[in-house]
Parts: C-alpha cells; structure tokens; sequence
C-alpha cells in the first residue's frame, strides 16, 4: 500500500533529523502498524500498547476538561517514549534515548504527526500521486457497521454488578 511506504519514508526522514532518535512507529488507533522503523522491538505489541496507552491518555484529557488528546511523554531510565497524535486516526510513537534534546523531538514530533495525518487522510494509496503507476486494486463496498463507527473513540465499559453476592467465609 502506497500509505505505508510514504510514511515509512516519514518515518526515515524523521530519524535523520532527530539526533538520538532510537526509534519510531506509525499505527492505527486501534493499534496496527502502518509502517516502523524499531529495531530490537516488537512493532505490533509496541503498536497494541501505544492504543493501550493513548486510550487512557484520551480519557484524562477528557476527565481533566484539556481538550483533545495531543501527545504523551513517558521518561524511564533509559530513555523517553513519546506518542503523538496524527489526526483522529493515527498515532506516531517515537523512542528516544535518555540524552534526546525533548524540545527537538517535540517539535519534529508533531511536525512529523502533522505529515502522517495528511498521508493518511489522503489515502495516498495505489494509482495516486507518486505511485501512480500502480494499479489501483479492486475493493468492495464498505459493510454499513464499519461505515458508522467513528474512528478514534475508543468504548467506554459501564462498571456492572456482579452476578452473584459472595458468600462469607465461616471462621476455620
């Protein structure tokens, strides 16, 4: 798919300009890899916990009146894990050693976030703009229940009552 490719081209491009960038990752909300450019990890769990993550980074901004979600910053040991949104249905995670410039990698961060969310949005893929020499492949009409579901809202779960009261123990 022509998406992947551009963003993986991105994905490059942001490498080169960020000095001690170890590595990143473009992915779905719901947590499938688009394209990635991390050596020594697992793309798709990376890709599943990002969703983890930003599933929760959605519910405190919303719980914290902060408007939408933007980006997410975690620091360990050895380094930072920063998520960025990149439009309403793809995130961009970047891996960063411990002596990152963070301003830098904010800054090309949403840069780069801005640039995955126009390639996607775009739908850049087989038959238009540089991959145009591509044959376009033949795709069926999208079932209604996919049409319907807006992407990036994750589903909230209701706390229910348990089926059954315990039973208390007797003193032994």
């Amino acid at each position: 798919m022509a998406v992947e490719t551009d963003v993986l081209d991105e994905l490059r491009r942001l490498r080169a300009r960020v000095p001690r960038l170890a590595g990143s990752l473009a992915a779905t909300v719901d947590g499938l890899v688009l394209a990635h450019d991390v050596p020594d990890t697992e793309p798709e769990g990376l890709a599943a916990l990002t969703a983890a993550a930003l599933g929760v980074a959605y519910r405190v901004t919303d719980a914290a009146a902060r408007g939408e979600f933007r980006e997410l910053l975690v620091r360990g040991t050895q380094g930072y894990v920063a998520t960025y949104a990149a439009g309403s249905t793809a995130v961009l995670t970047l891996l960063a050693d411990d002596r990152v410039n963070v301003g830098r990698l904010h800054l090309e961060g949403r840069r780069s976030g801005a640039r995955i969310a126009d390639l996607v949005a775009t739908g850049a893929g087989p038959g238009v703009g540089r991959h145009a020499d591509r044959a376009a492949p033949e795709q069926g009409p999208v079932p209604a229940s996919d049409a319907d579901r807006r992407i990036g809202i994750l589903p909230v779960r209701a706390p229910q009552r348990p089926a059954h009261r315990p039973r208390p123990q007797a003193d032994g």
